[in-house]
């Protein structure tokens, strides 16, 4: 898309998931478009206020630690080549069109931006241009892969991966990181930094830092390039990916980039050209290539909610299924509270609340066990994601969770995890259920995670009272039991020690939070006193 105006007085770049300065494409053209650059971050209120349907806080308390810490990483980055990042609270459409007014630039100004594909945000990029009226130009940005790079029109992105890995992978080149200037264009004359709020302007105390995290690391891009470089030069932990990446406790049994990636503070395209450094001068190998194979997933998931747009929020999902979810309020509540009495379950439900973070192969087994055990809406798995978790990515999330529910792109039918199984099978003995759910640690081996089939002896032994010290299974699969009496096995992924702490409650705000816009009718008392909305 063309700016109307070729050659402003001041180019603005709006920052919303590109926080970062490497390749940047809406920081580069905004330097090269105007005389004057405004780089602008807006904490937009809506992000702030409840989920769509369940009313869940939007952003919880540890994603918006990495949010501040990110954007205050950001304004130092611009400040050390002569900029700065002017900061608001508003809505971006509204503080764009003060900035125009109180600096007189009606004439003379444009906005870049980083294209979005999902409806709110893209509805930001209208407002700006039907309330500011000032010329907007969208650069693509959050993919390996360019949209304009693509074999085909992305109205016809094949609905399995594996087909459109094919097309992508081996036939269409990656493209150059882009350079920005040591020095940038100065801020215009006359304008405010703006203070970075605090958490009381979010409502939220400051969360702890829980020392069993998988992911201590801080926000930004500074963080963001210094764990590329020990994940890959310092600790060549990147040869082993595929074998370790199914871990469960400490920080190097995965790339950890998630979290960077989603609020863009490192560029997909520097970890590829990153990795093809490696390859040369290191090893190339399946763990390698297999990074590049996971951020093709990110870029799927892209494509598809830019395919099927809103259909990615819907009840039956891209397939469109009619599907009649259960909707038991205390089953839910049980899996959001980590209180399922399935230790495998609950363990990741109490990491993802006392971190913001979740393995892969747990997102995965809390998913299957809401939406096919408990028979549960998927759409509150994924708003309660969307609230927790600090690496959130609205495609990703929504895709994952439509994968998991068997209504998205997944060319299986009816897949369903045994989480009994794969407890026993990424967490043999049984270290990270107790490293989590400390009211089990004295329950030794692989058997802590079937603590329902112990006997009396063992559980008081344990010193376990099902029931009261621990809950009772609020479900119990008919095809757990093929497991239950696995031997426990020492090796298997991620069963490293660990010792529990006791989960606080944290500053998260209340379960029963519903943040409503006004007037509507959602919020989980008004989902579960009715039948299947939409």
């Amino acid at each position: 898309m063309q700016m109307a105006s070729e050659n402003p007085s001041v180019a603005i770049c709006l920052f919303r998931n590109d926080l970062r300065v490497h390749d940047n494409e809406a920081l580069f053209t905004a330097n090269q478009k105007g005389k004057f650059l405004l780089p602008l971050y807006c904490f937009d209120p809506r992000h702030h206020a409840g989920t769509y349907h369940f009313g869940f806080p939007k952003t919880g308390c540890h994603r918006l630690r990495f949010l501040l810490e990110s954007v205050t990483d950001l304004r130092i980055k611009l400040q050390s080549m002569g900029s700065n990042l002017i900061v608001r609270l508003g809505k971006p459409e509204d503080v764009i069109a003060e900035l125009v007014k109180n600096l007189n630039l009606q004439n003379n100004v444009a906005v870049v931006i980083q294209k979005e594909v999902t409806e709110e945000e893209v509805k930001v990029e209208q407002d700006i241009r039907s309330k500011c009226r000032i010329p907007l130009l969208t650069v693509w940005g959050h993919t390996l892969y360019h949209i304009e790079d693509l074999p085909f029109e992305p109205k016809h992105l094949p609905d399995v991966y594996t087909e459109f890995r094919k097309k992508v992978e081996d036939n269409l080149p990656v493209r150059k990181l882009i350079n920005l200037p040591v020095q940038l264009n100065p801020l215009p004359m006359g304008i405010d930094q703006g203070l970075i709020p605090t958490f009381p302007d979010f409502g939220f105390s400051v969360p702890d830092r829980d020392p069993r995290s998988a992911f201590p690391f801080i926000g930004g891009e500074s963080s963001a390039l210094q764990r590329l470089n020990d994940y890959f030069w310092v600790t060549d932990n990147v040869s082993t990916y595929k074998e370790t990446r199914n871990g469960m406790i400490g920080t190097n049994f995965s790339t950890k980039f998630s979290p960077w990636l989603a609020h863009g503070c490192l560029s997909p395209r520097k970890i590829y050209w990153e990795l093809k450094r490696y390859e040369r001068e290191r090893a190339s190998n399946q763990s390698t290539y297999w990074v590049i194979f996971e951020l093709l997933w990110r870029d799927y998931f892209r494509y598809v909610s830019l395919k099927y747009g809103n259909k990615i929020f819907f009840s039956g999902g891209i397939k469109n299924e009619p599907t009649q979810w259960k909707t038991n309020h205390q089953h839910f509540k049980a899996w959001q509270e980590g209180r399922t009495g399935v230790p495998y379950i609950d363990a990741n439900m109490r990491e993802l609340a006392a971190t913001g973070f979740m393995s892969n192969r747990g997102r995965q087994n809390v998913a299957s066990f809401l939406t096919k055990d408990l028979q549960l809406d998927w759409r509150l798995g994924a708003e309660w994601f969307e609230s927790l978790l600090i690496d959130h990515d609205v495609c990703s999330n929504y895709g994952n969770w439509l994968y998991s529910a068997g209504i998205g792109n997944d060319p299986r039918e009816n897949r369903k995890f045994n989480v009994v199984k794969q407890g026993l099978d990424y967490d043999g003995d049984g270290n990270y259920v107790r490293l989590w759910v400390p009211e089990l640690a004295a329950i030794k081996s692989g058997k802590v995670h079937c603590i329902w089939t112990l006997s009396n002896t063992q559980l008081q032994a344990g010193g376990v009272l099902l029931g009261q010290t621990y809950p009772n299974p609020i479900i119990v699969a008919q095809e757990w039991s093929r497991h239950v009496n696995r031997p426990s096995s020492s090796t298997s992924t991620g069963a490293s020690s660990g010792k529990g702490k006791k989960r606080s409650s944290g500053s998260q705000k209340s379960l029963e939070h519903q943040g409503q816009y006004p007037g509507q009718k959602r919020g989980l008392d008004f989902y579960f006193s009715h039948t299947n909305p939409r």
